[in-house]
């Protein structure tokens, strides 16, 4: 089964069994306490409003207030798309800051002749900018699994393609609330091992993120006695892992994913090994996004292993390089004569091109190029000077235009090395040409560089990565020269 249809078939039976539960509970207030029975039609905005109005109220006391909130949430579960939809509307439209009550809040703190009075008005406004769906929301979150729904339906709810303002403020209240709940207090590190429940593994293959799980047979080996697979888990989700990280147990940094992943590779032993290689990082609830959870996992992920293997002595990652490729199809012709350099001769003749630039993107369109020990052996010095320059393209804000080398520098990892055919996969030759990196995480050095990168953007690298960096500055000069020449000819 495709990665895809796993993380399909793992989300649905969620909700299954969730709509089971909660209409369980729906059905108990009925026949307990008189509650109507539900399933109001779910694109009726009248019926919505005045069912969520009444499960505000709580009439009947809190289990009354616990029962309409399951019956409520089960009408959103039970309902399609346009039901989903219009659930999220009328709680995003009717349920937001009454401004009236802001407007009179602010003209009582505005009146206010005292101390006494100010704090009051204060108070008063505080509680006036607070969307009543907040309770609603809260109430939601003392369900079983409601802290799960409601991360669902926020995933929901970034999923709109053309959110109204009104979507927007209501995302913005979900984002202020999962911050609060999933601070890294609250959240607890655990390893997963091949004798760990199924269903958890199931989840492992299906929100992997980074190199599919293409078997069980793949999995068995990922989690074998020289590797190890840390989580993240919230207490009131303890069946879904928030994130997790993949660690391959290694002598010396790797530099191939297929070799890390090789199933027939023989068994390492641990206590031998020198070096932890976190080689896939994956976020698994798309309704936390804009909550990061990477840092604090690599984070207690090298103080266990620390801890249980005092013989690492190293840790770093090999990390994918995603957006090199698409950024290198779009980049000037002039910058890829000027990375490929002395080395043009080699590739006109293997492409049959007179031009370098027309060349190399000839040679890497070509199916099966990195099959081709000689092809690679000559793209690998101007690809490097490529990735190098790729490294130094920067956003407005300064910082890397690659997404995983912002987030490893803010962590204040350090570019280690760069590897020619580092992923020699479908994927990886699509999204990098097949280059991975290793981010290398010093303890001693860790606080330094992301102070570092924080103030000045700077880049925190080994003296070999320095070099290609370097070299990589130096092609703007080239670009210019060849620039030059191709105008005067």
């Amino acid at each position: 089964m495709a990665a895809a249809e796993q993380r399909q078939t793992v989300i649905e039976r969620a909700l299954s069994n969730l709509t089971g539960a909660w209409r369980d509970v729906a059905n108990s207030a009925a026949r307990t306490i008189g509650l109507p029975e539900p399933l109001l039609p779910p694109t009726d905005r009248r019926a919505l409003r005045r069912f969520m109005r009444e499960c505000l109220d709580a009439k009947g006391g809190e289990v009354s207030a616990r029962m309409q909130a399951a019956e409520l949430g089960q009408v959103y579960l039970e309902a399609d798309p346009a039901g989903r939809a219009c659930f999220r509307q009328v709680l995003a439209e009717d349920f937001g800051v009454d401004y009236a009550k802001v407007k009179e809040a602010t003209a009582t703190f505005e009146a206010a002749v005292d101390e006494a009075e100010r704090h009051r008005a204060a108070h008063e406004l505080r509680q006036s900018l607070i969307p009543s769906r907040s309770a609603l929301l809260r109430k939601f979150s003392a369900l079983d699994n409601g802290v799960k729904f409601l991360v669902d339906l926020r995933a929901d709810l970034l999923a709109e393609t053309n959110p109204t303002p009104a979507l927007v403020a209501l995302d913005a209240d979900f984002r202020d609330l999962l911050l609060s709940w999933f601070d890294f207090g609250f959240l607890d590190m655990e390893q997963i091992s091949w004798s760990s429940p199924a269903a958890l593994l199931e989840k492992l293959i299906a929100y992997e993120a980074v190199h599919e799980i293409r078997s069980w047979d793949d999995l068995r080996n990922r989690l074998d006695s020289d590797r190890r697979c840390y989580a993240l888990f919230h207490p009131r989700m303890p069946e879904e892992p928030l994130a997790f990280v993949e660690v391959a147990l290694h002598d010396g940094l790797a530099e191939s994913v297929q070799d890390l992943l090789d199933e027939e590779a023989p068994l390492a032993n641990p206590s031998q090994a020198d070096t932890a290689i976190f080689y896939s990082i994956s976020n698994t609830q798309a309704g936390l996004k804009g909550i990061s959870f990477g840092e604090f996992l690599i984070k207690c992920a090298v103080r266990r292993l620390s801890a249980e293997q005092p013989n690492i002595k190293t840790f770093a990652t090999l990390s994918p390089v995603p957006g090199f490729a698409r950024w290198l199809a779009k980049v000037d012709d002039d910058l890829l004569r000027a990375a490929v350099g002395d080395d043009s001769g080699k590739l006109t003749e293997a492409a049959s091109e007179s031009d370098p630039a027309v060349a190399l993107r000839a040679l890497l369109s070509r199916n099966g190029w990195s099959d081709d020990r000689k092809l690679c052996k000559s793209l690998k010095e101007p690809m490097m000077r490529l990735v190098a320059a790729y490294f130094q393209e920067r956003r407005d804000n300064r910082e890397p235009i690659d997404p995983v080398a912002r987030f490893h520098l803010r962590n204040g990892a350090r570019l280690e090395r760069v590897n020619w055919r580092g992923d020699v996969s479908t994927k990886g030759l699509r999204q990098s040409h097949g280059i991975m990196v290793n981010y290398r995480y010093l303890p001693e050095s860790m606080e330094a560089n992301h102070e570092s990168y924080a103030s000045d953007r700077r880049i925190a690298a080994s003296s070999d990565v320095k070099a290609l960096l370097k070299a990589a500055r130096g092609l703007a000069s080239r670009k210019s020269s060849e620039s030059e020449q191709r105008r005067s000819a």
